[in-house]
């Protein structure tokens, strides 16, 4: 199995049933499951990313 391909931030993964998937960086299902790569990537290419705001350390804490 190749590694996944990343876009957007979003990994594209074949699944074992031959489907295409498109997972965040730590695993979690986010769209698909998608009958060719190209529409996974398709996908994946207008998906935006939300961040967690950073969290504040040390005496700037509020």
């Amino acid at each position: 199995m190749s590694a996944a391909k990343s876009v957007n931030g979003y990994l594209i993964n074949k699944a074992k049933d031959g489907q295409w998937w498109v997972d965040s960086a730590n695993g979690e299902n986010i769209a698909g499951p998608f009958p060719t790569e190209a529409m996974a990537v398709e996908v994946a290419s207008v998906l935006q990313l939300e961040h967690p705001e950073p969290k504040r350390r040390g005496k700037d804490k509020n």
